[in-house]
């Protein structure tokens, strides 16, 4: 059996230099804007995700029952568990909470270019601020972590609306309670699905084809003029957008950012702004998403805390780092390879690569009697620049031959002086 479960992933050491590459500058960027690292287990009670019933999340779960009898389901988000954490300790955290993580999470669901049933996912969520200062904030993050993988403006873009666009429309309709969660799943298919299917399903709902089509002749506006002409001049939907968009400009990322009233996201416990990235060349999946969800800890029997963050799943944006040529080739950070000719001087080898450890150097001892050719090949596959040799004439006198595979010299140097 050479073949993992379906829809999982193995991480050779080429493919882990590359996850760290991408984890190291996750962690950079959330750490640069003041945010703290968290984690909670994998495993969590069934009942954290199946409290919200209906949604498709929960037909997704890796799920079972334990030895003790509890229900009990690997995570397919890390949201809920932040939320379980903040319940627990609640009006002992100091707030703001600007926290982040980088979990492992699980979903059953169909396999696809960008898309497996195991992926790491990047979360970054602020707790206890009510205005979009926060939310704007969560942009800044998203754009400076762009940046610092090489991508650009012209490559992708950030789409923002409010759940509480869909809110008001469907208000006006008098369409509210679980048809409105049902409806906020369906139309958030609207880039993936025919427009006929999604007006089929929407009329299973039983919504009229006058309010079928109110729906979606606002989820098609794409600027906030048009928004403004279709809500109400007081409506706090555009407000709030307006103030966000202003922030943008403040921040200096209004480039990377448009209003798609059409961005409403799956999950029902979003209250507020939603924002997803995309390639604006359109050939992936969503890169990441998130928004506002002020109510979520309600849901799970707590008192209401105002919350914004989002999740970013490692998968898709390799993809876009891949078609971009923009992912590095990496090395396994080896600064030097010892070598003792001869098994009498392997003790002696040793004695070297535990002096140039001690200095701060990675070293990779060779343990075995080899030759040189065979070493030579060795330190190339491990990208280091010197191969430090003990030869028996040098070593008598205390020291090591030193050669830079890059410049092919060869220097001789002391023991002491390594």
């Amino acid at each position: 059996m050479t073949q993992g479960v379906r829809g999982t992933r193995d991480f050779y050491p080429d493919d882990m230099r590359l996850r760290n590459w991408l984890f190291e500058r996750f962690h950079s960027a959330a750490r640069s804007h003041g945010f703290e690292e968290y984690d909670a287990p994998v495993l969590e009670s069934e009942e954290l995700y199946t409290r919200k019933a209906g949604e498709e999340i929960v037909g997704q779960l890796y799920n079972f029952e334990d030895k003790g009898g509890r229900r009990v389901a690997l995570r397919p988000e890390m949201t809920p568990s932040l939320a379980r954490m903040v319940m627990a300790r609640a009006g002992g955290l100091a707030l703001p909470i600007k926290w982040y993580s980088i979990p492992q999470c699980w979903r059953y669901e169909r396999t696809q270019r960008g898309r497996g049933r195991e992926h790491y996912q990047w979360n970054v969520d602020i707790w206890g601020m009510n205005g979009v200062e926060a939310d704007a904030e969560l942009l800044s993050v998203l754009v400076q972590f762009f940046h610092s993988v090489g991508l650009k403006s012209e490559d992708l873009v950030i789409r923002i609306s409010s759940r509480k666009v869909l809110e008001e429309v469907l208000g006006s309709l008098a369409i509210e309670g679980e048809i409105f969660a049902q409806t906020c799943v369906i139309v958030d298919k609207m880039d993936k699905l025919p427009e006929d299917v999604i007006q089929a399903q929407l009329s299973d709902l039983g919504l009229s084809s006058d309010s079928i089509s109110t729906i979606l002749s606002v989820l098609g506006i794409t600027d906030l003029d048009s928004l403004s002409s279709a809500l109400n001049s007081d409506s706090e939907a555009l407000i709030e957008l307006q103030s966000l968009f202003s922030l943008c400009e403040s921040y200096g990322i209004s480039d990377w950012v448009s209003f798609d009233a059409s961005v409403v996201r799956g999950l029902a416990y979003y209250t507020g702004p939603v924002f997803e990235a995309h390639d604006r060349a359109g050939n992936l999946r969503a890169i990441c998403g998130g928004g506002r969800y002020d109510k979520l800890i309600g849901t799970l029997g707590g008192n209401d805390l105002p919350a914004t963050g989002f999740g970013f799943g490692d998968m898709v944006v390799m993809e876009l780092l891949a078609d971009k040529g923009l992912l590095p080739e990496l090395s396994n950070g080896v600064d030097d390879v010892v070598f003792g000719m001869g098994t009498e001087l392997r003790g002696a080898a040793m004695q070297v690569a535990a002096k140039l450890r001690s200095a701060g150097r990675t070293v990779d001892l060779v343990l075995e009697d080899k030759k040189m050719k065979w070493v030579f090949k060795h330190a190339e596959r491990c990208g280091t620049t010197r191969l430090v040799m003990v030869m028996p004439d040098e070593w008598a006198e205390g020291k090591v031959r030193i050669k830079n595979l890059d410049s092919g010299e060869e220097s001789t140097v002391a023991m002491e002086d390594l």
